[in-house]
């Protein structure tokens, strides 16, 4: 399905097993809020559930369902810090940003397990993920890096897999070691969602959805003008729409582009699970368009591969996935493909969040670049304590090194895609 359904969330393997989920009416006419937060996914529901439980009057804005765009569709995988590793950190922050950044990461992975504890958020959270590397030059780098976070920043989880160990918990001979995380995990990811969408109304958040922000106005107050016809007024405006608020505000269009990427779940495959993932982890490779995966707890094999640099999505992603599923698992040629699905993500030119201040009371927090699941509701925390006056991550996060796509917004798709088609190549040889 090539957009968000108007009254249900498009169809996939998450939508089909969604916790309950009640259809949160339209904006209409002009309303006033303390702040007015653009997008319902894991940041806007978790800066409206932080601001609300603040005693703040806070209104959500979602153009299609919450949920519905890449915090409903991902991979549902957790990763240990941020989507540049601590090398690449240290080298373009320093060190003593690179160690703030790790505890920030941190952090925010324990924010989520409280979230989800907290809220009783039944999504499905299991511990486990698996860095497997599919060239045998990457294999001591990764060694190296496992040891790294073991020795400079105190990371017990993470350790070194061999070839014969990597074999032994992913059946497959594409890849020659690695290394596993046993802090990371992953979890059913539109269900996070419903659930931070539920405590944000428990806690008097109001949320609008098929109500899409199409301007911010900027003046003494801040104005969003709403589809159908709607507005909202407000001290404050938070932009969180990730890629699918694309065109809505240049600042952000800069710096942010939206991709396109997929996701095939295979029928119960039974017996055969544990000879795909022996220990029930998630598994990520090293191709630069990444081959992400894991088991759901009925047994399917979620496989995430391929992507597009577009702004509509393939008519058959389980075709388009199964290619890349089958060069990883040659044995699953027999496998039927029971849900195929694509979800649009914003991308930064470095990988890293672009989190800044657009105007004197307009902030956002985007582009997670495939870290989204463990860090975006974080950062919907740090929007949040920015509105109060803490701006301590804010900051640091402000200085993670964002450039703008070359070309700006109308030349960054072909300079992007004809970039990236070069890594993707790469990947191949």
């Amino acid at each position: 399905m090539n957009a968000p359904a108007r009254e249900g969330h498009p169809e996939s393997w998450y939508a089909a097993t969604a916790l309950p989920h009640p259809l949160h009416p339209r904006l209409e006419g002009a309303v006033r809020a303390d702040v007015c937060i653009i997008g319902g996914g894991y940041t806007g529901l978790s800066a409206a559930l932080e601001l609300a439980q603040a005693g703040l009057d806070v209104v959500v804005l979602e153009g299609a369902r919450v949920g519905s765009g890449a915090s409903g569709r991902n991979g549902g995988q957790i990763h240990t810090g941020q989507r540049r590793d601590q090398d690449w950190i240290e080298q373009h922050m320093g060190m003593d940003d690179a160690r703030k950044l790790w505890t920030l990461a941190e952090d925010a992975k324990a924010h989520l397990k409280g979230l989800i504890a907290r809220h009783a958020i039944a999504c499905d959270y299991r511990p486990g993920l698996i860095a497997a590397d599919h060239k045998p030059g990457y294999v001591a780098h990764t060694h190296a890096y496992a040891r790294k976070l073991t020795e400079v920043y105190h990371y017990p989880h993470a350790r070194p897999l061999s070839r014969d160990e990597l074999a032994a918990l992913v059946g497959s001979s594409a890849y020659y070691g690695g290394m596993i995380d046993a802090d990371g995990g992953h979890l059913h990811p539109l269900n996070l969602a419903l659930g931070l969408a539920q405590a944000a109304s428990r806690a008097g958040a109001r949320i609008h959805e098929n109500s899409r922000a199409l301007a911010v106005r900027e003046g003494a107050k801040v104005t969003v003008e709403v589809s159908g016809g709607g507005s909202v007024e407000a001290e404050w405006v938070l932009e969180c729409g990730d890629g699918l608020q694309d065109g809505l505000d240049r600042r952000v269009d800069r710096h942010v582009m939206p991709i396109a990427n997929y996701i095939a779940a295979t029928e119960p495959l039974g017996e055969r699970a544990k000879s795909i993932i022996a220990n029930d982890a998630a598994v990520a490779d090293s191709r630069f368009v990444v081959n992400y995966y894991r088991l759901s707890r009925d047994g399917r094999l979620l496989f995430g591969g391929g992507e597009t640099y577009r702004r509509t999505l393939k008519a058959d992603p389980g075709a388009f996935v199964r290619p890349y599923m089958l060069k990883v698992f040659p044995q699953l040629a027999d496998v039927r493909i029971d849900y195929g699905w694509g979800g649009i993500l914003g991308i930064t030119m470095t990988r890293m969040p672009f989190v800044r201040r657009l105007g004197p009371r307009v902030l956002t927090a985007s582009g997670y670049s495939g870290q989204g699941v463990m860090l975006a509701p974080y950062f919907g925390k740090i929007l949040a304590d920015a509105v109060r006056g803490v701006l301590g991550e804010f900051d640091l996060m402000a200085r993670a090194p964002t450039p703008g796509f070359p070309g700006g917004p109308l030349m960054r798709w072909p300079l992007l895609a004809a970039g990236l088609s070069y890594y993707a190549l790469r990947d191949r040889l």
